[in-house]
């Protein structure tokens, strides 16, 4: 039990590819900070490379983290391996992740390089990386498609070369747990000097199947599993955080291992992700859903109250359930405003922005008698939005519902800085306000996603509502929140149309 398994997160980066789950700067700091708080080990940033903007959050988590190792990704090639090493020079401790693509259809039809210019190039990329950092990571792209000959060779050349992490990626989530397992066995058997590096794997879910393989590849030798929490990502998603540290936690006597997690911070990380991605949990998710520790059977909750360990393998409260306690009222003062900000990882920028701030707090205590955690994370992620990016906001509105009347929305918009009035009628008035929000921003956008969940309980509670556009190629989120439900939703909308104003590029490489 003293062999340590290493978690790697990649929320940050690979989560983040999930269609519209971009986040901000400041939105990512929250994140890695509260990633640090649940003692993660490595913390992957970003893709320095891929925009100035990726660049800069990077630096920024690499400057504010002091025990994780910060991490960014990198292509096999010198641009990108010199802006990873300039984005994480201020971490405490900083790693470079660079892949290159190794099955057959990859090289052949992605790269189109043979062989021996994949393997040529991934001994460079280490070699360049070596000037900015000794913690060198190297992923086979698309490994659970590669021929298990070739993935010895070019791990061998890494190993020599100077990598210090070897990931196996299941990149189209392709494998079974069985054939996984064996896999890393065979290549931990049979690569020169396997016993020198932290064997690593990263499962993405389109079977279903993620977190069996990463664990089987645990079982197998794999001592580091590349996570995300509540499984963000694109398509299906990765192996979920918190499903992996549970069952290594829970199942000692199977895993010959632990992590260093603190468990108790799981379900604040799972909320924080979940309401700045505007990406809810489904309620039977397993270890943060909302009915994880439900029980509605008359025989389970009678077993339960005998004895809780009858139905329940883990305690709610290890994993952070219960802890999110009331925390402030209307008649808290700015200091234990301040504070509790603090305590949850929110970084105040001035006295400007906490006054601003602490004014909108006041506002939400006089319409809602208690404020919770998650209320708060909600308010500074409406705080964060800085005035130069928003293009559209809204300053006043009038809703008119009644039985047997069309509703009608009236709304006053600020567009550019010019206040516009707009109305219409809808099927409801959720429906009126987005119409008359189009009447003005125009944007032929596309509405894919409208949902509302309550951030806490109580007929008082925000409703949070996530609203998902898309322009041209390009989705995006908007989340808005407030006690009334439609304004929420105009809210939601107008931020969805301000990220796409943004026009913000991106490159998204899958690992």
């Amino acid at each position: 039990m003293n062999d340590k398994l290493i978690i790697f997160d990649t929320t940050l980066r690979d989560g983040e590819q999930s269609p519209g789950a971009s986040m901000t700067r400041d939105e990512k700091l929250r994140i890695a900070r509260q990633l640090e708080r649940m003692r993660v080990d490595v913390i992957e940033a970003g893709f320095a490379a891929a925009s100035n903007g990726d660049f800069e959050s990077v630096r920024a988590i690499a400057e504010a983290i002091k025990t994780s190792t910060v991490c960014s990704l990198a292509r096999a090639n010198e641009n990108d391996i010199r802006r990873a090493g300039e984005a994480i020079r201020p971490a405490a401790r900083g790693r470079i992740h660079t892949f290159i693509a190794t099955s057959p259809i990859h090289m052949e039809k992605k790269l189109r390089m043979t062989p021996d210019q994949v393997v040529e190039q991934a001994v460079k990329a280490i070699g360049w990386a070596k000037a900015y950092t000794d913690d060198i990571e190297f992923s086979a792209e698309d490994a659970g498609r590669s021929e298990i000959d070739f993935l010895c060779r070019i791990f061998e050349a890494v190993i020599d070369a100077g990598a210090t992490t070897i990931n196996v990626p299941d990149t189209v989530g392709y494998n079974v747990p069985e054939q996984f397992a064996a896999t890393i066995a065979t290549l931990i058997e049979r690569v020169p000097n396997s016993d020198k590096v932290v064997w690593s794997v990263h499962c993405h879910n389109d079977l279903g199947l993620a977190v069996a393989n990463s664990l089987a590849a645990v079982r197998a030798g794999a001592r580091q599993v590349e996570c995300t929490i509540n499984g963000l990502g694109e398509r299906a998603g990765n192996a979920a955080l918190e499903e992996v540290v549970m069952a290594v936690h829970t199942r000692r006597d199977v895993f010959q291992c632990d992590t260093g997690i603190d468990t108790t911070q799981i379900v604040p990380a799972s909320k924080l992700v979940s309401g700045v991605t505007g990406f809810p949990v489904q309620p039977n998710k397993a270890i943060v859903g909302a009915n994880a520790f439900a029980h509605e059977s008359g025989i389970h909750q009678d077993g339960v109250l005998k004895h809780r360990e009858t139905y329940e393998i883990m305690r709610a409260e290890d994993v952070g359930w219960g802890a999110n306690k009331l925390v402030l009222g209307k008649h808290s003062g700015r200091n234990a405003f301040r504070s509790r900000l603090q305590e949850l990882g929110i970084v105040i920028e001035s006295e400007d922005h906490l006054n601003h701030a602490f004014a909108r707090f006041k506002e939400l205590a006089d319409k809602k008698h208690e404020i919770f955690d998650e209320d708060l994370h909600a308010l500074m992620s409406d705080e964060a939005t800085t005035p130069e990016l928003e293009h559209y906001r809204l300053v006043s509105s009038r809703f008119h519902s009644e039985t047997g009347e069309k509703p009608r929305a009236e709304l006053t918009l600020a567009v550019g800085g010019q206040e516009i009035r707009s109305a219409a009628e809808g099927s409801g008035p959720v429906d009126a306000a987005f119409k008359a929000i189009e009447n003005v921003a125009q944007s032929g956008s596309e509405l894919l996603l409208y949902s509302v969940n309550a951030i806490t309980t109580g007929t008082d509670a925000q409703g949070e509502v996530t609203v998902r556009l898309a322009l041209a190629g390009k989705v995006v989120n908007g989340q808005g929140a407030d006690t009334d439900i439609i304004v929420a939703s105009a809210k939601a909308y107008l931020n969805a149309l301000n990220k796409l104003h943004s026009k913000r590029e991106r490159l998204n490489p899958q690992v």
